[in-house]
């Protein structure tokens, strides 16, 4: 069938905090692992056509720690060092960050799934807005999984059809072949590029890497979900017939959506990328 996929809505903004001192980064492996994840929710998306509604401010993070006065908490610090050549300025980093990232993963693959404008500011939102109910589609770093998500049946019995799976699968590929010792010095390099734009999207004394953490965190947390999928479409969008699974997040709802053996395969992605973070 040819119809929009599943309904997303709003959803709150955690507190995150700034100022590096150096140590190792998560991003590089994530931004890998969440290629499928920006790609999958395209199609819908790209139906919406509406700009996120901006949630309310949200409330101070307990801390476990005291920290001196106006300098953030910082939980996972990354390494920094100077640039050689120095970094552009974030408006023009598009031609060095995609060359830089059409070495890493190919110039045939960065082509075929990149999104090359404004690369740091949509790698940055897409990030931060997959734990919530809604990303907008104008944010994705990467290019929409092709076509609608197939489905099988109608009425009650309407379901996410088997095959829909294979639509990811080159997305899949390539979070497992990309070399993640190179996408590692990528990211260390342009990292201040990442921390500006976070702090630009709203979040000027908080930590992008920290906020990282927590998307891996709850992205693990997706339930797995064996057996056919039950939809509704109550209006043009389909939503999952299940309230608990209607109720996850977009990233959650887009790893379910991608079939259990794609999703599989991500987990251990992530679950690849806590282990290194454990060892800094």
């Amino acid at each position: 069938m040819s119809e929009p996929d599943l309904h997303v809505s709003t959803d709150d903004r955690p507190l995150f905090r700034t100022d590096p001192p150096p140590r190792r980064s998560v991003l590089p492996y994530l931004l890998v692992a969440l290629l499928a994840l920006a790609a999958g929710g395209g199609y819908y998306l790209w139906r919406m056509r509406e700009p996120p509604t901006l949630p309310p401010a949200p409330e101070p993070a307990a801390q476990t720690a005291p920290t001196p006065k106006g300098e953030p908490r910082i939980e996972h610090p990354i390494d920094s060092a100077p640039a050689s050549p120095p970094l552009p300025a974030l408006a023009d980093s598009d031609p060095a960050l995609g060359s830089a990232l059409a070495a890493t993963f190919g110039k045939a693959s960065f082509e075929q799934f990149f999104v090359p404008e404004t690369i740091v500011r949509h790698l940055v939102a897409t990030i931060d807005n997959l734990p919530r109910k809604q990303v907008a589609s104008r944010l994705l770093p990467v290019k929409p999984v092709p076509g609608p998500m197939r489905t099988t049946g109608q009425d009650a019995n309407l379901a996410i059809a088997s095959d829909n799976a294979a639509r990811y699968s080159p997305y899949v590929q390539l979070v497992n072949l990309v070399d993640s010792k190179k996408l590692v010095a990528v990211y260390i390099q342009y990292y201040p590029l990442f921390q500006q734009s976070y702090a630009e999207l709203g979040y000027p004394s908080r930590y992008f890497n920290d906020r990282v953490f927590e998307v891996i965190d709850h992205l693990l947390l997706t339930p797995d979900v064996t057996g056919p999928i039950a939809l509704t479409q109550p209006k043009v969008l389909y939503e999952f017939a299940d309230p608990q699974l209607q109720e996850l997040s977009a990233g959650q709802k887009i790893l379910v959506r991608m079939g259990p053996d794609n999703e599989a395969r991500v987990k251990v992605k992530l679950r690849e990328i806590r282990k290194l973070l454990q060892r800094q």
